[in-house]
């Protein structure tokens, strides 16, 4: 069973026992956090898609700790010009741990049911034309 569940702005993959860094959230190390912005869940060859997203489906995450990532090293040069500029960063990052994906209340879109517009129209017009 699998989740797409959007977080911070960006879209995971996410599986229960999965660890995933995300950019930071304002949550203590050890808070359990839920995401209910859930976009898919997959639950066996059952997939359930929401429209944006699935209603009553929520990521249940634990906040393991908040770090820093890798440093990118960022250099800008020009040709025979004697213009370099070196630049870093690291971004600041949050590891979480998935817990548990609830798709309660989760059901497959139901089609729209078919109103019956045309009639009190058409009874409108023979009105006009008497």
């Amino acid at each position: 069973m699998y989740a797409i569940v959007e977080i911070a702005g960006q879209q995971f993959k996410v599986e229960k026992d999965q660890q995933v860094f995300v950019h930071r959230l304002d949550s203590k190390e050890g808070s359990k956090v839920t995401f209910d912005n859930v976009l898919l869940i997959d639950n066996g060859g059952k997939i359930n898609v929401g429209a944006p997203a699935v209603k009553g489906a929520t990521v249940v995450a634990t906040v393991l700790e908040h770090i820093k990532g890798d440093k990118v090293i960022v250099f800008k040069k020009k040709r025979r010009k004697g213009y370099k500029v070196k630049n870093g960063h690291r971004q600041y990052l949050t590891s979480i741990k998935i817990e548990a994906i609830n798709e309660k209340g989760a059901k497959a879109a139901a089609p729209k049911a078919e109103t019956k517009k045309a009639a009190p129209k058409a009874a409108a017009k023979k009105s006009e034309d008497k």
